[in-house]
């Protein structure tokens, strides 16, 4: 008798502890699928005030008809990807620094982006716009090898606002909004992504009338632009 009841029990408690583990794996799992709002932006899955701001502003604006519930699913996405596409921003469906600036939103996070990350963003977004992901990323790689050499200033800032070092001083890119991508590709070069091969000079050999800029030693192609020695 002692061992049938001490069976049960057992087969009770089996029950019990299965019964726990299927609901942590399912609250686990709702964890994974819904998500916060993190510093790499606001995506499919993310939630909170910030989320609802976005909404709200795409509701206002005429970009999403949904409800305001601070959830970004598919609906909130495509409304996100029609606003981005409509106002000239990369139409990648994640709502970054540049795309919270153009709906007017505070970002909560901006101190996860330090102002070195914003800068070199500014420049490869104005210099490289269009390019390939790799070539953005070698601009910056430009502008950070350019700190190490000593025939060019020290400090990023010095590099970048250097008098005649980049046309898009100039031709008004430097103040037109940062894309997405440019933030990201700034956030590489500064761990260390260097697709430029160490180059110091990058020009786009469809418009330089510069001689000297072609007796640069080439290291590598990049989308429109030829990275120099």
């Amino acid at each position: 008798m002692l061992f049938r009841e001490g069976a049960v029990f057992f087969m009770k408690t089996k029950k019990r502890l299965l019964s726990l583990f299927l609901a942590v794996t399912l609250m686990l799992g709702a964890f994974a699928i819904l998500s916060p709002e993190s510093e790499a932006g606001y995506r499919r899955g993310s939630y909170g005030s910030t989320v609802s701001q976005i909404q709200q502003k795409l509701k206002n604006w005429g970009y999403y008809s949904g409800s305001v519930d601070g959830i970004f699913g598919s609906r909130t996405e495509s409304a996100v990807i029609y606003f981005q596409k409509s106002n000239g921003l990369d139409p990648d469906g994640v709502v970054g620094s540049a795309t919270l600036a153009a709906l007017g939103i505070k970002d909560p996070n901006a101190n996860a982006y330090s102002s070195d990350v914003m800068l070199l963003a500014r420049l490869i977004s104005a210099e490289a716009r269009g390019e390939p992901y790799a070539g953005q990323v070698a601009v910056g790689g430009v502008v950070l090898n350019r700190i190490e050499h000593p025939s060019f200033p020290n400090s990023l800032s010095g590099v970048i606002f250097q008098n005649g070092a980049f046309s898009c001083m100039q031709d008004g890119q430097w103040n037109a909004d940062i894309s997405e991508s440019a933030v990201r590709a700034a956030k590489d070069a500064l761990s260390g992504w260097d697709p430029s091969g160490g180059a110091i000079y990058y020009f786009n050999p469809g418009t330089a009338t510069s001689s000297w800029i072609w007796s640069r030693p080439l290291i590598v192609t990049i989308g429109k632009h030829r990275f120099c020695g």
